[in-house]
């Protein structure tokens, strides 16, 4: 598995969100003012996933005033992203990588530890992609808790 760097291309891609629509991440940069925040997370519904998940939606506004939208992706299947966006109530694009393939190229899917065992699936990261569709910053395997505010202030401060 390769690792994505600050100054590279970033992969483009375009998978289904929880409605079912086709979101390509192309398109969101070149909506976006700045850029776009993607990040990976293991599992919809999970308690480190959920922490992560609402610290980018109380977040969202001091994001986007800084120009940045947000994407996150899993592996999860529709109707789990689906029931993880209306539960907590999430107001930003949940995508599902079901084949791990976009997971693959941004080198967030692997071995990883979980308790006292290790597995393979998807690894939290985040990637800050700028308008220009190169990768500002490449982070993996983030603490879900913390970890939001600190990018926040990165970016509004930038």
């Amino acid at each position: 598995m390769a690792k994505l760097t600050a100054g590279d291309t970033a992969p483009d891609f375009t998978l289904p969100d929880s409605d079912g629509d086709q979101v390509t991440l192309s398109e969101r940069i070149a909506a976006a003012e700045r850029g776009v925040v993607v990040y990976f997370y293991p599992r919809a519904g999970t308690p480190g996933c959920t922490t992560e998940a609402c610290d980018f939606r109380d977040n969202l506004a001091s994001l986007a005033g800084a120009g940045y939208a947000v994407i996150g992706i899993s592996a999860d299947p529709l109707e789990d992203i689906r029931a993880f966006v209306e539960a907590e109530r999430l107001t930003f694009p949940l995508l599902s990588d079901a084949d791990h393939a976009v997971a693959d190229v941004y080198g967030a899917w692997g071995l990883k530890t979980v308790g006292d065992r290790t597995v393979e699936g998807v690894r939290r990261c985040t990637f800050v992609v700028e308008r220009d569709g190169t990768i500002r910053s490449a982070q993996y395997d983030v603490d879900a808790q913390g970890h939001v505010a600190a990018l926040r202030d990165q970016l509004v401060r930038a």
